[in-house]
């Protein structure tokens, strides 16, 4: 079953229902939206909602147009927050304030303010697709790492990453076997087959091949004695054949689409 969910506009209290603010255009293309002020505790966005069930944040949006630097401050304050410390972000700014923007500030992108909704839409969906997670039968994603099972190709942000055949097929099971504790004699069976000959020492040096080539964007861990995990997302509560919550209301697509064509 999936979970609900809305995006997080953190600003000025008096200023965060203004019509022109990012929360009433969300909300006028028809995305469920939560409001926090700047200094308030970052619980207060899931109120006394837990459990499995609770809502999940899509992005945050924090709105201090005239100051980045308050705005990374408040960022930092919101990633104490177990349920935030994943999320997108993206720091909304006025055009003169840009040159203010610090790319270490944590956020995923920014947007000008103000807004055109068509691109405000247009970069949480982004946003939510970096962050995202899922796996079909066709394809996979982990963080920043793009598996496509039938090109048989692997990019990283975006940009290709040459495997070799063996380190694909790792890579593949270790997917498929996601959060559980695979052994090297496993792997050796299931990814070299009953004919290899050789010793589990190629695992190690496959993997570490992986890691070197996929860098931090590659979850997987070394557990002495018993083989490799890759590590599950922390929270997730995406099945398989779920890509999240990248697919909006109906009603966000289409009054998006309008007002793209508006400003052309």
């Amino acid at each position: 079953m999936r979970r609900r969910s809305f995006i997080a506009i953190v600003g000025h209290g008096p200023d965060l229902e203004r019509e022109d603010g990012a929360a009433s255009v969300l909300r006028a293309l028809g995305a469920d939206v939560r409001t926090l002020d700047l200094w308030d505790d970052p619980s207060g966005l899931f109120g006394d909602e837990e459990g499995d069930f609770a809502p999940v944040v899509r992005a945050i949006l924090i709105e201090a147009v005239e100051r980045p630097d308050l705005a990374a401050a408040a960022l930092r304050a919101l990633r104490k927050e177990s349920r935030l410390d994943e999320v997108g972000a993206i720091a909304a700014v006025s055009v003169s304030q840009i040159a203010r923007v610090d790319p270490a500030s944590g956020f995923d992108d920014f947007v000008l303010a103000p807004y055109v909704p068509a691109e405000l839409y247009a970069r949480i969906r982004m946003v939510e697709w970096k962050r995202s997670e899922f796996a079909t039968e066709e394809r996979v994603k982990i963080g920043t790492i793009v598996i496509d099972r039938a090109a048989r190709e692997v990019s990283v942000g975006g940009i290709d990453v040459p495997l070799t055949a063996k380190e694909f097929a790792l890579l593949v099971y270790l997917c498929d076997r996601r959060g559980k504790v695979v052994s090297r004699e496993e792997l050796l069976q299931k990814v070299w087959g009953d004919l290899y000959d050789g010793g589990a020492r190629t695992i190690d040096i496959h993997v570490r091949r992986l890691r070197s080539k996929l860098g931090t964007s590659l979850p997987i861990a070394t557990l002495r004695g018993a083989g490799y995990k890759l590590t599950a997302p922390s929270g997730s509560d995406q099945g398989e054949g779920d890509e999240g919550d990248l697919d909006a209301p109906a009603a966000m697509e289409g009054a998006a689409g309008r007002k793209l064509r508006a400003v052309r």
